[in-house]
């Protein structure tokens, strides 16, 4: 069940932020250099660590994300971008729903994240672009779907993010953004302590790499809550705005259209 922007949410229980705030950055070109960093050193590791930290979880999550988007993905003229796409699996599931194999583009800023996702997807018809999501290289009213998953959480400013998916839609047309979020009760409390120490051990041990890995918890408790993210999303000018929790509210959709 989703959560409609005008029905009466729950109120704000964090302070407004401006985007990704990864230690030591002072500012958002600092933000975004870091962010770039972090995912460039667990590349290699990457798609590996997301399965098994996610207990294979998050394949069902890119899986209806992208059937929720099945009556755009099925028409063979649609344009759809894929935003923050890392190595690229939002990208293979949206394909893999469009019945007509629709043009779909995957961008990231990470040079590294984009030769994975290129290298898996040798023989279709994707396409890699690497750009920044704050200043993408596409004319306005260019996609019918714009999509981001666990991406959109990492960005130096949200509003400027939103402001940019608002800009490339062509009227109509719809975005969906998949990310984590803070599960309450019982569940909640069992996710935080996985969430907080053992996924931040076990991502270090096997990826060498620290930083990521501590990073990723502070971030999702950074983020917006839903009824923030709705009220952001209609306030840059979308409308219909939702969100719809997957898996007991660890992860959910927020969808909009222009």
């Amino acid at each position: 069940m989703g959560v409609e922007a005008d029905q009466e949410l729950n109120p704000r229980t964090k302070p407004a932020v401006i985007g990704a705030a990864p230690q030591g950055a002072a500012d958002a070109e600092s933000a975004a250099r870091a962010v770039r960093d972090m995912f460039t050193a667990i590349a290699p590791r990457y798609d590996l660590l997301n399965h098994l930290l996610s207990f294979n979880v998050d394949r069902l999550w890119w899986r209806k994300t992208a059937r929720s988007f099945s009556d755009i993905l099925a028409r063979p003229e649609a344009r759809v971008l894929d935003l923050c796409c890392g190595t690229g699996d939002m990208t293979f599931a949206l394909r893999r729903e469009g019945s007509e194999t629709p043009t779909i583009l995957g961008t990231d800023f990470s040079h590294a994240m984009l030769q994975r996702a290129s290298a898996k997807s040798a023989g279709t018809s994707l396409r890699w672009v690497e750009a920044d999501a704050l200043h993408l290289p596409f004319p306005d009213a260019h996609f019918e779907l714009v999509t981001s998953a666990f991406g959109f959480r990492n960005l130096a400013d949200y509003d400027a993010g939103l402001r940019e998916i608002l800009r490339v839609l062509r009227p109509e047309g719809e975005c969906g953004i998949l990310d984590f979020g803070e599960p309450g009760g019982v569940v909640g409390k069992l996710y935080r302590i996985y969430f907080r120490h053992v996924l931040p051990k076990v991502g270090t041990l096997i990826s060498g790499v620290k930083g990521p890995y501590a990073y990723l918890p502070a971030s999702v408790e950074r983020f917006p809550d839903p009824s923030e993210m709705l009220r952001r999303m209609h306030r840059t000018g979308f409308r219909e705005v939702s969100w719809t929790p997957y898996t007991f509210g660890i992860a959910g959709l927020y969808r909009g259209k222009k």
